[in-house]
């Protein structure tokens, strides 16, 4: 058996213990977990007993708050087993640049729970990248709301029209500079980087801008449409203050459906 002291699951900070020996953890985060923001802590349990685990808390300073775990059950790793804890990511904490995430694990006991804590390596690179592209989209708020707005549909052969809309704050200033191809969509007259928008905002402006974006499949396998995961998060090149990047806006549920819709109808197999 692990061996796990006697002790309350509410333990100070200071009785918390490194991961037991043979259990190791790592941060991954799959493509169907990025639009609700999610990740999973990976465990692998490499010893020869079956062990129980119960709450799953990630932290780390880029993050303005504690990633909990999903779902409120335990769960049995058998010995050489793994498993797969679906976290919740907070939002970000954007005064701070570096970090390194750990990992806490509730070790269910017969007795009492014991929690333990440890490195959790970031194996696929989830955090840095994300907690540049959303601090970018923060500052991108500030001096704009770029948003999706509406999306009209058209006959096979056609684009369709999805409308964008930029409305500045008055605040500080950005340029939208253009929009990438997604692996589901792309834009009709699109250049190898992209379709280019090329609107810039600056401090004290209020007009809104509205920018229609003609939309054609890039695929029409069927799978693509029914597995789709990402095929509605469009990624945008921008200027913040004069800084480039990009930042993610996704579709709005709503839309996503009429677009997976459509593309279905514009390529020959949907319901019609």
């Amino acid at each position: 058996m692990l061996a796990l002291s006697a002790c309350s699951a509410a333990m100070d900070e200071s009785a918390r213990s490194p991961l037991p020996e043979g259990i190791t953890a790592v941060l991954v985060q799959l493509r169907s977990d990025v639009a609700a923001r999610q990740a999973q802590v990976e465990v692998h349990n490499a010893g020869d007993t079956s062990i129980r685990i119960g709450d799953v808390t990630v932290a780390d300073p880029r993050l303005d708050g504690v990633a909990s775990r999903v779902l409120d059950r335990e769960s049995t790793l058998g010995p050489g087993g793994t498993v797969d804890f679906r976290i919740q990511l907070p939002e970000m904490a954007c005064d701070v640049t570096e970090g390194t995430p750990s990992v806490r694990l509730t070790f269910v006991g017969q007795g009492a729970d014991e929690v333990r804590e440890g490195a959790l390596p970031d194996a696929l690179d989830v955090l840095g990248p994300m907690h540049e592209r959303e601090c970018r989209a923060q500052a991108l708020a500030e001096a704009a709301d770029v948003s999706i707005v509406s999306f009209t549909p058209s006959e096979s052969g056609s684009p369709a029209d999805l409308t964008l809309e930029i409305a500045p704050t008055g605040e500080d200033s950005a340029r939208i500079v253009g929009v990438h191809d997604t692996n589901l969509l792309t834009f009709a007259g699109t250049q190898p980087v992209g379709y280019p928008i090329d609107i810039a905002v600056a401090s004290g402006d209020t007009e809104t801008t509205i920018v229609h974006l003609p939309l054609v499949p890039l695929r029409c396998d069927p799978h693509a449409v029914q597995e789709d995961k990402r095929g509605t998060v469009f990624t945008f090149d921008v200027e913040v203050e004069g800084e480039p990047g990009t930042v993610e806006i996704a579709a709005v549920e709503d839309v996503r459906g009429r677009i997976l819709t459509w593309v279905a109808n514009w390529c020959g197999f949907g319901p019609g």
